[in-house]
């Protein structure tokens, strides 16, 4: 029963793993004063759903620290040329709308939050985005 609860209560938690495109992008990723985390996919890629279970657990570990967002590379082809996505599942993390880490396949919850800590414990340091330079041409 109490395993029952601690899943209800995680749930609840939980910030939803937004999904977002070309248009979206900028508003939720190169603008957001938090850390954010894009998780590049496709729904035929089998680590990519391993990856999205993951990543549901990150959103847990986060606590809402971090934005998580994915982006369908299959409906979005330009984002994944602009950022020189060549293997999927990626993950871009995103700090002052600059990309400041990258994390090709699957990797563990563990490892994903030990990535984001680092970084969110320097955010501090890192120089105000430059909007013009990292926003893809749509």
């Amino acid at each position: 029963m109490a395993s029952f609860l601690r899943t209800v209560d995680q749930q609840t938690r939980m910030k939803p793993i937004l999904e977002i495109n070309e248009r979206d992008f900028e508003a939720e990723v190169l603008t957001s004063r938090q850390l954010v985390l894009v998780n590049f996919w496709a729904a035929w890629s089998q680590p990519c759903r391993i990856l999205g279970s993951v990543l549901e657990e990150v959103a847990v570990g986060c606590n809402g620290k971090t934005k998580i967002v994915k982006v369908n590379v299959d409906r979005n082809p330009d984002l994944g040329m602009w950022y020189g996505i060549q293997s999927i599942p990626t993950l871009l993390c995103f700090v002052n709308g600059e990309v400041a880490a990258r994390i090709v396949g699957t990797a563990s919850e563990e490892a994903i939050l030990a990535k984001l800590n680092l970084l969110s414990e320097g955010a501090s340091s890192i120089p105000e985005p430059n909007y013009q330079a990292t926003k893809p041409k749509t």
